[in-house]
């Protein structure tokens, strides 16, 4: 049975300065879903650990307003290069190992879905937020450089204004959601993930004239959206075991690999229901799947 309302907490404006921008181990760009998922379990742990013992963050939406790959393309150069830090040198003044490592600086609103907590709550669980995310959490291996103040809001179950009156507080923006269908349709056909994948990424240039003779360009990719590769997950490609110095000997270990999919950026103001954006954990034992991804799959 649906929910009468749905208890909505909302972070706008989060500005992050060097996020992790290497989704997985073959995308770089912005941040894996895993990540966004990750720091809103963080900020439950933290609530928990604080006076909301019985709260239970449900699933993140994630809406980008700004976004800025650290990366440099000098003059005559055809590929783009990682803006590197600069590590201190080692104690006989010699320059330490260098391992890339891709950043990025965003600004976006996360929209979280919660459970557990009552009216009396409201302006304690913004208060506790608030102070939260100024103090020590990170959220994609970046620091919050600022926030604008979170705020809650009930939105009743298929009532649009209300849902609108919600979304437009963090336009203008463009909401990450999931274009697994995509790849499903593709592979269904024979063709290669990897291929499929970047089949829909690429943009694809023809020309004709015109009957003065010009040339005439024209750009498209296969399928109309903003379409990126995101990374969603894992998947396991051990069994569950035990391996030397596993962060926490209780809980059993298995080495994965990243689950990457294709996804789409998208207007808030076209959705007709909260779970469009919405992200939730899912695991799928049969299949060793750890994923990140809406409720209409």
């Amino acid at each position: 049975m649906s929910k009468t309302y749905r208890q909505l907490l909302t972070i706008p404006h989060l500005k992050i300065q060097n996020a992790n921008a290497l989704s997985s181990p073959y995308t770089i760009g912005f941040p894996a879903m895993t990540a966004w998922l990750g720091a809103m379990h963080a900020l439950q742990r933290k609530l928990k650990a604080d006076v909301f013992s019985e709260v239970t963050l449900d699933a993140v939406a994630v809406i980008s307003h700004d976004f800025d790959l650290q990366t440099y393309k000098g003059s005559g150069d055809f590929v783009d290069s990682i803006v590197g830090t600069g590590n201190p040198l080692d104690k006989d003044g010699s320059r330490p190992a260098f391992i890339e490592e891709a950043r990025c600086h965003l600004e976006v609103s996360l929209i979280i879905e919660l459970s557990g907590i009552t009216a009396d709550d409201e302006d304690e669980l913004l208060r506790a937020t608030d102070r939260i995310l100024r103090s020590d959490l990170k959220i994609a291996g970046g620091d919050i450089l600022n926030l604008h103040d979170p705020f809650y809001k009930k939105v009743k179950e298929g009532s649009t204004d209300e849902l609108n009156s919600l979304v437009r507080g963090v336009m203008p923006g463009y909401a990450i959601i999931e274009r697994r269908q995509l790849m499903i349709e593709a592979m269904e056909t024979g063709q290669d993930p990897i291929a499929a994948m970047l089949d829909y990424v690429a943009v694809h240039h023809s020309c004709d004239r015109d009957e003065l003779g010009s040339v005439i360009w024209n750009s498209k990719r296969k399928t109309s959206g903003w379409i990126v590769p995101i990374a969603t997950g894992f998947h396991g490609i051990t069994e569950l075991g035990t391996a030397l110095n596993q962060r926490d000997p209780d809980v059993p270990h298995r080495f994965v690999e990243s689950v990457v999919t294709l996804g789409e950026f998208k207007m808030p103001l076209q959705i007709q229901s909260i779970d469009e954006i919405l992200w939730r954990y899912c695991f799928d034992e049969e299949r060793s799947l750890y994923l990140c991804q809406q409720s209409n799959y």
